[in-house]
């Protein structure tokens, strides 16, 4: 797998070494700025939204600022850039995630300006006369190291998708819609008046944007569910509902699932992503590979499993999939129709509840997802996409079973993603 022509590992390899004389400070205060992070995010993106409402209305995920989850993930990812630079570690996971996601939301590099003095302005708020002109120079090190860097990567993708800077919205028409289940619809998308989507890479997504009836333009990520190469694109949509835990309901799903129809025009952006198969790095081109998924995580494992039924691959494929029951297993038709075009797959599904009614697709297990059941190659690449619970769980069984941990290749749609 790689992330995209653009090497992110070059851009990291170039001198951006934190200044010796800023990694002792940033070793005593990394523990003060997490003590106070909670503090410090939250009035960081109020003072932002504040300044630049547009930000809010037409960028963020509004679902997210209300959870906080956003607010964590930047702390996160800041906080363990730093602590990788001073321990000499790679951030290359987790700048390659958060760039492509940049991509896909169109952010350009003066946007980085933005959240840097709103940000730092919010610190030094919160913690006083802690800032001195020694620590705000190495925080300030750390943030533009790390804002460089993902600028050059993103600038790489915008190249290579060849387009300027932040130019990745297009418009889209809904062709097709299919109601699989009560809560999860697929929508078949094409360019303007039967005009060609443009082609992508196995298990990457496009951003959609609609416009609510506030005003407010709103972002969401949905992997692209079909092969690649007719100019039409595919989606997978779970509506998102309320929960009495506080989670509010999902603006885009709700909005896609009552208001889209064919004929709806949409706005979308240019394919994106990290979670990928490539068949032209001829190190893994024939390696084995285990499409592992729950839930709707199973869209770009359908995408990648399409693609390589398309291309008739003879290498080993097994599919491993997650639900909670036979009922709310999306796609499984599909995912077994294009097993059966190839030479090597299995197909094995696990069903919290009624497994012994279910008949297929493939093997049909009970219980949540055991990877004793299933021979693993140990060359396999491994990709994974479900809820970070599904993540956390899977990913040390793989481990466990002798995956090498750069085999396994995971994506989760929540702002803290490269967490897992």
């Amino acid at each position: 797998m790689t992330t995209s022509l653009i090497s992110l590992e070059s851009i990291l390899a170039r001198p951006r070494a934190l200044s010796p004389h800023n990694v002792p400070v940033i070793r005593e205060t990394l523990p003060v700025i997490g003590a106070h992070i909670d503090e410090i995010t939250p009035l960081f993106y109020s003072t932002m939204f504040d300044n630049h409402p547009e930000l809010i209305r037409d960028t963020f995920n509004r679902g997210n600022q209300k959870l906080g989850a956003q607010q964590r993930a930047l702390a996160a990812s800041i906080a363990t850039f730093a602590t990788m630079l001073v321990d000499g570690k790679s951030p290359v996971d987790l700048l390659s995630r958060i760039g492509h996601k940049h991509a896909s939301l169109g952010i350009t590099p003066d946007q980085y300006q933005i959240v840097h003095d709103n940000l730092f302005a919010a610190i030094a708020r919160v913690l006083g006369d802690a800032v001195t002109p020694e620590v705000a120079e190495a925080w300030d090190e750390v943030y533009w190291i790390m804002a460089s860097v993902l600028i050059d990567f993103e600038k790489g993708l915008y190249a290579e998708a060849q387009v300027e800077p932040g130019d990745v919205f297009r418009t889209a028409t809904v062709v097709a819609r299919e109601d699989v289940t009560d809560s999860v619809a697929v929508f078949t998308l094409a360019g303007p008046d039967g005009e060609r989507l443009p082609d992508f890479r196995p298990g990457q997504y496009t951003s959609v944007g609609v416009v609510l009836p506030d005003g407010a333009r709103q972002l969401r990520q949905y992997s692209l569910s079909t092969a690649s190469g007719d100019g039409t694109w595919r989606i997978g949509v779970r509506r998102v509902d309320p929960t009495a835990g506080g989670c509010p309901a999902g603006e885009v799903s709700g909005w896609l699932h009552a208001t889209a129809e064919v004929g709806t025009t949409l706005q979308v952006t240019l394919p994106f992503g990290d979670l990928v198969l490539d068949q032209a790095d001829a190190g893994t081109a024939s390696a084995p590979v285990v499409l592992c998924s729950a839930g709707i995580g199973i869209t770009p494992m359908l995408g990648i499993l399409a693609q390589l039924a398309a291309e008739e691959t003879s290498r080993r494929v097994l599919v491993l999939h997650a639900d909670r029951s036979p009922g709310q297993h999306v796609l499984a038709g599909e995912v077994a129709g294009e097993a059966s075009l190839l030479a090597d797959a299995e197909v094995h599904s696990w069903y919290e509840d009624g497994a012994d009614t279910a008949s297929g697709p493939g093997t049909v297990h009970h219980g949540l997802m055991d990877l004793s059941a299933v021979p693993l190659p140990a060359d396999a690449h491994v990709f994974l996409c479900g809820s970070a619970g599904f993540l956390q769980a899977v990913r040390p069984a793989f481990l466990a079973a002798g995956i090498p941990e750069d085999q396994l290749h995971a994506e989760l749609f929540a702002p803290n993603d490269w967490l897992v």
